[in-house]
């Protein structure tokens, strides 16, 4: 745990809750305005939680080599979220242009 100093744990644990708290809100606001690809939103933000995740557990335990395998797993959840955000982001855009203007 002393791999990072108190600053950078700070930053990174409130990423965390901002994130989480993120899904929540926007899954909140999809609840009030359903068929406007807010939930697809949420579930796509959920590979970067879990990456984010993988970050902290990692450097928790002192970057350990026996655990060095996170790293690429973030890596790899870092691309797939950013890839579902891209698209959420799409779909909410294209439903939004659908829609009749009011």
């Amino acid at each position: 745990m002393h791999s990072l100093s108190l600053p950078t744990w700070v930053i990174h644990i409130s990423s965390v809750i901002e994130w989480t708290l993120a899904i929540w809100l926007i899954w909140q606001y999809d609840k009030q305005n359903p068929d406007c690809g807010w939930r697809n939103l949420a579930w796509a933000m959920f590979p970067a939680l879990v990456s984010a995740m993988c970050a902290v557990t990692w450097h928790f335990f002192d970057n350990a080599d026996s655990l060095e395998w996170l790293v690429t797993v973030q890596a790899a959840l870092t691309l797939i979220g950013n890839t579902t955000l891209a698209i959420a982001a799409y779909f909410i855009w294209k439903i939004a242009n659908t829609k009749p203007q009011s």
